[in-house]
């Protein structure tokens, strides 16, 4: 529309007049004496992202007379720093789908997990850490999906109240390809990669590609065992093998090696659920894949006390899985209760994904108590008590699985570190597949040896984040578009700062308002994120289960409002100072003319809105012509 803007919101019109009235106090009068504090923000050392962003807020910070000591830590400090709620501020990123929000905020309540634990301890009254525990185990075992909703609504509004967490940015996974490559399609989870569904359409069916790591820049393969955790790469794992579903962009789970499910409620309160499995798919050294062999792997991987919080804190399908066993070619497992996200955590990278039989140390036959297949590193799991088991760890002779990736060889440098790493076409494979013959996974020492890779065409894909920088992706898209293609997925997890409500003085509900309102984060994301991620509003990315919902009041920035909370306006009544008298007849002089000046602009609108409706109604009772 033309002409000027009217706000015809009375309360967002007194807003702004209150704030306009504010304002013009705050700078007829002295300097505002805002409330100092120093708060210690800390970071992971040799995170130059990181460091550069939290600089930003420093300074954003600074100008309302908070002062931040950074304190930059190795992986090991850090990490005890923030399980023990040693900071004020502190970086931590959700999980993305299929983890969030279930698996999340499960972590939330777990000791020795990430920031929000410590934090947890401070939220304001009524709420408790233990009250919000059993709000968050309660939605986990709710069936109907309308009261899930609800529920995870009322929890996400809880946390939104208690303004412990600054949702920054919502990342994107970036790929650049030579355009030789076509078809590929972002996974919808961190780490899936879908390679074997690329189509190469000129040159070699051998494809070179730096994937992203859990480190960024790729390092390790690790021991490539699906049933562990670090250091396994999780690209490595999604590639070789797979698990009985598979979690698509939709959210809800599909078939992978089963190829339908049914559930049912049992008369003890808990559910049984029965999958039927996928027939004629076999392992990658021709094992036939079959029921004895699913039940195998979960015999080793749910193997007490392997199934306990020790090993699997941040997701309660182990807790609720009670018994599984083969009738006929039919795989049925049985809950103790019901619990609905089995399925989603089914379909997890990690940990239940199917190794072949023969790969396990003794074949067919490894007991899972003489032999289980968990890392020897983990040998003798602890049981909950303390005491060590009887479980004897070995871990695994071969990585072969069902997928559509087999590992072929890794090739090492004089150093010792990997060179590159070869991975060679499922030929058996049971699923769609384009035509890429091999995969070279190749390890990069830098971000600007990687993009110098691309360009000469050495490197014919990166997929993933941290093997380059925001940057460096959009200057490939901007500037060499004609030989590479740069794409983004959605946006899966949400980077955010918490701020410690358990520690003072950040255990001020308001000063945490304050930091939030104060926290330029579009100016941020536009600065350091060259396009890569998209501002944050809330602890989920939208596109997460039950989290697409408006959380009130909202913490955007807001510098004049974040000043206002924690520079108080000191009014002087002195000779020396401004009167006060003077003060408040200037902002009222100007306070009351606005308002009436508004409220004649809303009338003058309103009146043109009346009599345009009214001209509208007697046109349409004339005759035509």
């Amino acid at each position: 529309s033309y002409g000027p803007h009217v706000i015809s919101d009375p309360t967002m019109a007194l807003r702004t007049v209150v704030l306009a009235c504010l304002s013009i106090v705050a700078s007829c009068g002295p300097p505002l004496d805002c409330k100092k504090h120093t708060l210690d923000f800390i970071l992971l050392s040799g995170d130059a992202l990181s460091a550069q962003i939290e600089d930003d807020v420093k300074s954003d910070l600074a100008k309302i007379g908070i002062m931040v000591n950074t304190r930059l830590l190795d992986k090991a400090d850090f990490n005890k720093a923030m399980q023990k709620g040693d900071f004020h501020l502190c970086f931590t990123e959700s999980w993305g789908p299929p983890y969030d929000p279930h698996a999340f905020a499960t972590g939330w309540f777990q000791p020795n997990n990430e920031a929000h634990y410590a934090t947890l301890d401070g939220l304001e009254a009524p709420m408790t850490k233990q009250a919000l525990n059993n709000m968050v185990t309660a939605v986990l075992k709710e069936q109907n999906q309308a009261k899930r909703q609800a529920q995870w609504t009322k929890i996400l509004q809880e946390m939104h109240n208690q303004a412990i967490s600054n949702p920054m940015w919502s990342r994107r996974i970036p790929a650049v390809m030579n355009r030789r490559l076509r078809n590929y399609r972002h996974g919808p989870q961190q780490f899936d990669y879908p390679m074997h569904k690329i189509e190469v359409s000129e040159g070699s069916k051998i494809v070179t590609v730096a994937p992203g790591a859990q480190t960024g820049l790729f390092k390790t393969t690790g021991p490539m065992d699906p049933h562990s955790y670090r250091p396994n790469e999780f690209f490595i794992s999604n590639w070789i093998y797979e698990g009985l579903v598979y979690y698509p962009d939709s959210g809800r789970p599909e078939p992978m090696l089963a190829t339908s499910w049914s559930i049912a409620d049992t008369p003890d309160g808990g559910q049984e659920y029965t999958f039927r499995l996928r027939q004629n798919v076999t392992f990658h050294d021709g094992t036939a894949f079959n029921c004895a062999a699913v039940k195998m792997n979960f015999d080793h991987v749910l193997q007490p006390p392997l199934n306990t919080l020790n090993y699997h804190g941040w997701y309660y399908l182990p807790k609720y899985t009670h018994s599984w066993r083969c009738v006929g070619e039919d795989f049925i497992v049985k809950l103790s209760e019901a619990y609905y996200p089995f399925l989603q955590e089914l379909s997890l990278i990690r940990p239940l994904r199917m190794l072949s039989p023969d790969s396990f140390k003794d074949g067919p036959t490894s007991d899972p108590v003489m032999n289980n297949s968990c890392p020897t590193k983990w040998n003798h799991p602890e049981n909950m008590d303390g005491t060590k088991s009887s479980v004897n760890c070995v871990g695994i002779r071969s990585s072969k699985g069902t997928g559509p990736w087999i590992f072929s060889r890794t090739t090492n440098r004089g150093d010792g570190s990997i060179s590159e790493v070869k991975f060679v076409r499922n030929q058996n494979y049971w699923g769609p597949m384009g035509n890429i013959e091999e995969l070279i996974v190749t390890n990069y020492k830098t971000s600007d040896l990687v993009k110098a890779a691309l360009l000469d065409k050495r490197l014919d894909m990166v997929v993933g984040g941290g093997v380059l920088t925001p940057a460096q992706v959009q200057e490939l898209a901007n500037q060499h578009s004609s030989v590479l293609e740069v794409t983004h997925g959605p946006p899966l997890m949400n980077t955010i700062i918490v701020i410690n409500a358990a520690r003072s003085p950040t255990d001020d509900l308001q000063l945490r308002k304050v930091i939030m309102h104060a926290t330029n984060k579009a100016a941020i994301v536009e600065k350091e994120l060259a396009g890569s991620s998209r501002v944050a509003d809330s602890l989920f990315s939208k596109d997460v289960p039950y989290c697409d919902v408006d959380l009130t009041p909202r913490y955007d920035y807001d510098f004049e409002k974040a000043k206002l909370m924690n520079c108080p306006i000191v009014l002087e009544d002195k000779e020396e100072g401004p009167a006060l008298g003077l003060i408040l007849g200037i902002s009222l002089g100007v306070g009351i003319p606005l308002l009436v000046v508004m409220a004649v602009a809303a009338f003058c609108v309103g009146k043109r809105k009346g009599y345009a409706e009214l001209n509208e109604k007697f046109s349409q009772k004339q005759p035509a012509d």
